[in-house]
């Protein structure tokens, strides 16, 4: 190898990839929550069927896209494992987030694992119905969204896991 060419192989560096939230979906995704006004969004698991921290990795991705789009803070708050004896604190930690002006994204777990998960979501603005492609029953869809409130869905999203071991907003 001449001497050039080894200084090339020194400085080529290896392909970067996007980090999720400079993923065009991620963003459309953050974009299309945005035509409803809220301070706190929930994120509810349509059924079982994904990984326990499921919800707290959209939450995570959702965050950082919405603090680029912002120049602000938006907290990740991780109701996953939120028992009942907890509960109201957890939900006064969620308002003394929102009355200092941040926004806020529950991550939940879903309803058949936790019973205060539709109260939680209940006491958010809004709500997200988060599906894993190929992992959720439709009908599991239905009892959580009659569970929590049809009105108190902002829309729904459809992830799939991605190469890397993240999720893709589809």
């Amino acid at each position: 190898m001449s001497a050039e060419q080894s200084v090339t192989a020194i400085v080529k560096r290896p392909p970067q990839t996007l980090e999720p939230w400079h993923a065009p979906a991620w963003q459309r995704l953050w974009l299309a929550l945005q035509a409803r006004p809220w301070n706190a969004l929930a994120l509810v698991p349509a059924s079982v069927g994904a990984p326990p921290d499921f919800t707290l990795r959209i939450a995570s991705t959702l965050a950082r896209t919405g603090m680029v789009h912002l120049s602000a803070p938006v907290q990740v708050a991780d109701g996953t494992r939120v028992q009942l004896s907890s509960m109201v604190s957890f939900q006064n930690e969620v308002r003394a987030c929102q009355q200092a002006g941040d926004r806020v994204l529950l991550a939940l777990s879903p309803i058949a694992e936790n019973p205060v998960t539709d109260t939680l979501a209940q006491g958010a603005d809004c709500s997200l119905l988060c599906l894993l492609f190929e992992a959720m029953a439709a009908s599991d869809a239905k009892r959580t969204v009659t569970a929590i409130g049809k009105e108190r869905f902002i829309g729904s999203a459809i992830f799939r896991p991605d190469p890397s071991g993240g999720l893709a907003a589809i």
